[in-house]
């Protein structure tokens, strides 16, 4: 965790939800484990370009570099054979992980045309939430002229917390732009 994080974790976020959730034991609070962004690539089958652009943006987005995701199964239907290539995705731990969120939260939400907020109902029923992106481009590292597709991608935000309200709460005092 970055040390600003950590304090403002620390400071900040811990005495509200153990004061909101009578909590008697700092480590009950509940705190963010693992980020995972995942993109799915249906046409990576015929266009291996596609496949590897979506490496590049995805390890430009969050400084880690993605596992290839492959098919487990062949389904005809849609052309895809046991072993291809599927997807993308990154799971995110501690500094990385926090350093991410903080330009989601900060960079990235505020930029997506007539934004409001997100939905406050994706959540899980265990704390953790999920957030579809659609376009790539609300990140500022990625530049407009070097995009191949507009691609979208899924982000998930796994907590230690035990119900929605409080995966909410943590993820509300962390700065998260929930809709009113």
């Amino acid at each position: 965790m970055t040390q600003r994080l950590k304090i403002f974790y620390q400071d900040t976020i811990v005495p509200k939800l153990k004061e909101q959730f009578g909590y008697k034991n700092i480590h009950q609070v509940p705190k963010v484990v693992k980020v995972t962004v995942n993109r799915g690539l249906g046409e990576a089958s015929q266009n291996a370009k596609a496949l590897e652009s979506s490496i590049n943006e995805l390890s430009t987005i969050t400084g880690q570099k993605p596992v290839v995701t492959r098919a487990k199964k062949a389904i005809a239907g849609f052309k895809i054979r046991e072993g291809m290539p599927v997807g993308v995705m990154v799971t995110l731990r501690s500094d990385r992980m926090y350093a991410f969120l903080d330009r989601l939260i900060n960079l990235a939400l505020p930029r997506i045309r007539d934004f409001r907020g997100i939905s406050d109902k994706s959540f899980d029923g265990r704390g953790n939430y999920s957030l579809g992106i659609r376009e790539q481009l609300i990140f500022p590292e990625i530049d407009y002229d070097t995009i191949d597709q507009i691609r979208g991608m899924d982000v998930s935000i796994i907590t230690t917390a035990k119900t929605d309200e409080e995966g909410r709460t943590l993820l509300k005092e962390m700065g998260m732009p929930f809709r009113k």
